[in-house]
């Protein structure tokens, strides 16, 4: 059992987090910016070390940091939380290269299911059902419009490399194309 776990995130998810571990009679660990030295999940967390300055690629999303606020406090594992560093293979991959616990999905995972294209074809091939849709990237809108007549309107674009939901587009009829 992990007797230590740093909580490499921030707010409301961080809290959740550590007090999921304290129920399970873990210690945590929280990192923190400038401007969060006196933030809940700081005062929370058995342990606190300041990563950084306050843009998020000086604290937060800087992976040498936090894996070096782990093993200073003797942390064993590291829970991502959500956003920043959660989906990033390189940062699990660290983790685990530095001898600690990543608490969340393998670096391969996040690999196979951070394209969405990928992650379809990987559904498919085991099983999953799946909506119909065109599997493929393609900068030519007669190639979008095609699919979407054969499956009906309307349809969902989304770009096959993620982004949180960001970029999906509702397309009603083909003239919204």
């Amino acid at each position: 059992m992990i007797k230590k776990l740093l909580v490499a995130n921030r707010g409301e998810i961080a809290v959740r987090v550590m007090r999921t571990a304290c129920e399970l009679g873990i210690k945590t660990v929280a990192v923190y910016s400038d401007v969060d030295r006196h933030a809940l999940h700081v005062e929370k967390a058995d342990f606190a070390v300041h990563i950084g300055a306050p843009p998020p690629g000086e604290s937060y999303l800087n992976i040498p940091r936090i894996i070096e606020a782990a093993k200073f406090t003797g942390a064993e594992a590291i829970h991502p939380g959500y956003g920043f560093l959660a989906e990033n293979p390189k940062f699990a991959e660290a983790v685990k290269d530095a001898g600690l616990i990543f608490v969340g999905p393998s670096a391969q995972a996040m690999h196979l299911l951070g394209n969405k294209i990928e992650s379809r074809k990987l559904a498919i091939s085991i099983g999953v059902p799946v909506t119909p849709g065109l599997m493929a990237s393609s900068p030519d809108v007669s190639t979008f419009t095609r699919e979407a007549d054969r499956i009906g309107y309307p349809v969902l674009i989304k770009a096959a490399a993620g982004g949180g939901g960001k970029g999906m587009r509702v397309v009603e009829r083909e003239f919204d194309m």
